[in-house]
């Protein structure tokens, strides 16, 4: 009878071990689903609290934090006021002319600044265009060689401006002003030395493409007095 009663005694503390360690196990379970609970609520926060201004935008700029709308009247009288080389009048039919002003994300600043930018790499490929034609043109009649050395050379400065506009728009995206701001500054040279180059030729074979000429200039300014005001 003494045996039967130690082996009951045994088995009750056998089995209340086990009752025991399966308690700890479910209060060990019960912590952990409240802690990832818990990581859960932080990591994905409430859509209603999340700042739209401070996502990325579609195609990839870093996000507008907050940024302050500007009207592309605002932006021109600005840039004019500042800079020598930004004309208003020209400066609003540009940028007034070109349905991209009117987007969202060139409501600003820093929106306007790239879309100039923008614009000017598209003066000076077509200028560079331009100019390859009108050599191809010279080259068939077989002028002077002299003429052609002088397109050669503005396509260099086009082909070299466009170059350093497209580094200046990546780094307008990145927002980067002060390197932009350089290679806009270098860009601008690309003008003035092709006329340069045509110094001294007949009035009526003076820059061919002139008119192309003058309208990136003026682009190139008024992407840098945009650039230095979203910089401010």
């Amino acid at each position: 009878m003494a045996m039967m009663g130690t082996t009951r005694g045994g088995g009750d503390s056998s089995s209340g071990r086990r009752v025991l360690v399966l308690g700890l196990c479910l209060l060990l379970l019960g912590v952990a689903q409240a802690q990832a609970q818990a990581v859960e609520f932080e990591l994905v926060p409430d859509a209603g609290s999340i700042d739209p201004m401070m996502l990325p935008t579609m195609d990839g700029e870093p996000p507008r934090e907050c940024a302050t709308p500007v009207s592309v009247e605002e932006a021109c009288r600005g840039a004019s006021e500042t800079h020598a080389g930004v004309d208003y009048d020209h400066c609003m039919a540009s940028l007034g002319a070109d349905p991209r002003s009117k987007e969202a994300g060139n409501k600003n600043m820093h929106g306007l600044a790239m879309l100039a930018t923008k614009m000017a790499i598209d003066h000076a490929a077509s200028t560079e265009s331009k100019i390859d034609d009108l050599a191809e043109l010279d080259a068939e009649a077989e002028l002077p060689q002299a003429r052609r050395a002088r397109f050669n050379h503005c396509l260099e400065q086009y082909g070299g401006a466009a170059d350093l506009l497209r580094d200046a728009l990546d780094n307008l995206k990145a927002k980067i002003y002060g390197k932009a701001m350089e290679q806009l500054t270098a860009a601008m040279g690309a003008s003035e030395s092709c006329e340069d180059a045509w110094k001294g030729e007949e009035e009526q074979h003076r820059v061919p493409v002139a008119a192309h000429d003058r309208e990136y200039g003026r682009m190139a300014h008024i992407a840098f007095g945009f650039t230095h005001a979203a910089a401010a």
